[in-house]
């Protein structure tokens, strides 16, 4: 085994893997947008090149929203594709693969260009030892990461004894339909990795996010007269006031896994709209936030702690006219790794083989596809290049030397989880 470690691991090209990230960072592959399926299509071609058998099917939009569980979405979209690569595992009795690697291949927008500093957000910059670009950290280097292993399994000779999947999936960032379809078109593993961004750690459990929207009344009146008028904007501060005190509520007693995040819960109002015209008192205000889901909370008692911290607001105008909360969009679950998993020490030694320390152990307060595949019986974690401040952020970045060493730490995973035969004659040896 440690002659087929070393010529994996020799296989692997991290120049290849740094232009293919850059190629990869160049697709602006934004949520719902037609080029997340042309990035899936190009996926597709580069796992069949790696020589693994590769599913791609379009999905069923309608038919996925009407089944249970359904986790959601807030971008429009006309289509989506799924793409699940599969090597043949040579003494696997029923086809199921040993290990899944997972990732997504959307982004979120760029926001103010002004912010990039005159750098494109879709052209990718390396700077010393880091790759500039919207994507880069969240979370394309590690799609990257997960072929670069397959490629390098396939350039080693490495026949797996037992199956290597390669999940990659569109949507995680308005709600997760990529993972939902993935699983429901029967793809599954016996464990799953999710490269996300995890800046060196090891992540086995994610905190919940559900997408709200308030609607508060106000009466109209002309603005010269507003006394007449009872304004919106003004109606929805006690409510705001009422949301920050549940945010610090939420997050009394939190889990030692969250390393020291003091709110790892958070409760944000993203957008607000109000009024339609200068001089009139507006009558309707519509905010739009996150709700942060408790590990192992059910996401309808978070929601009915919101609604009725909403209702609570000691208000006469709220009283008679009581806000109106939906929840539209993406509902992320809290998920976790069963504890005691093997998966957690066989990620750490990998870690430990090729940095020379094992990877602490953290929560993340943030939602992800490892709920779904986690509800789905497939335990999961995350462990991937790059740190999660950067994403969504201006000038997105990440560090190349995290990319090199995922990218083997996962390369060793993958052998020793999945078993490996010796490498064919005549292939890449050490």
């Amino acid at each position: 085994m440690r002659d087929v470690e070393a010529g994996v691991l020799n296989a692997i090209d991290e120049v290849e893997t740094v232009n293919l990230l850059a190629e990869t960072v160049g697709v602006p592959s934004v949520t719902g947008t037609d080029a997340e399926s042309e990035l899936q299509h190009r996926f597709a071609r580069l796992l069949t090149e790696a020589g693994m058998d590769v599913d791609v099917w379009k999905l069923d939009l309608a038919g996925l929203a009407a089944r249970p569980g359904f986790p959601g979405t807030e971008a429009p979209r006309s289509e989506g594709y799924g793409v699940v690569a599969v090597t043949e595992g040579a003494d696997s009795s029923d086809g199921t693969p040993a290990l899944a690697l997972q990732g997504h291949v959307d982004v979120v927008p760029t926001g103010d260009l002004a912010k990039w500093a005159g750098h494109d957000p879709f052209a990718a910059r390396i700077t010393g030892d880091v790759l500039h670009g919207r994507g880069a950290c969240d979370m394309k280097a590690g799609l990257v990461a997960n072929l670069a292993v397959a490629r390098a399994i396939k350039k080693a000779g490495v026949r797996l004894a037992r199956p290597l999947a390669v999940h990659c999936v569109i949507s995680e960032e308005d709600g997760g339909l990529g993972a939902f379809a993935t699983l429901a078109r029967g793809h599954t593993a016996q464990a799953a990795v999710i490269t996300e961004p995890t800046s060196g750690a090891v992540i086995t459990a994610n905190a919940g996010a559900l997408t709200f929207r308030l609607e508060i009344a106000g009466r109209a009146a002309h603005g010269a007269t507003r006394h007449e008028g009872v304004s919106a904007v003004e109606a929805f501060w006690p409510v705001f006031k009422a949301i920050r005190r549940l945010e610090t509520d939420r997050n009394r007693d939190v889990p030692g896994l969250f390393r020291g995040d003091g709110a790892p819960y958070p409760i944000e109002v993203g957008t607000v709209r109000a009024g339609d015209w200068a001089s009139t008192v507006p009558d309707l205000l519509v905010a739009e936030g996150r709700l942060g889901v408790r590990l192992d909370e059910d996401p309808a008692a978070a929601r009915a702690a919101f609604e009725e911290a909403v209702a609570d607001v000691a208000d006469p105008w709220l009283r008679a006219n009581p806000p109106v909360v939906t929840w539209p969009g993406g509902q992320f679950a809290s998920g976790r790794l069963p504890a005691g998993h093997a998966l957690l020490d066989e990620v750490g030694r990998a870690v430990a083989d090729v940095t020379g320390a094992r990877p602490a152990e953290a929560a993340a307060p943030y939602g992800s596809d490892l709920r779904l595949y986690a509800a789905g019986g497939i335990p999961t974690l995350h462990y991937g290049p790059g740190d999660v401040r950067h994403a969504h952020a201006p000038r997105e970045q990440v560090e190349l030397r995290e990319l090199r060493e995922v990218t083997r730490a996962l390369a060793l995973l993958v052998v020793r989880r999945c078993g490996a035969l010796r490498a064919s004659p005549g292939r890449h040896r050490p």
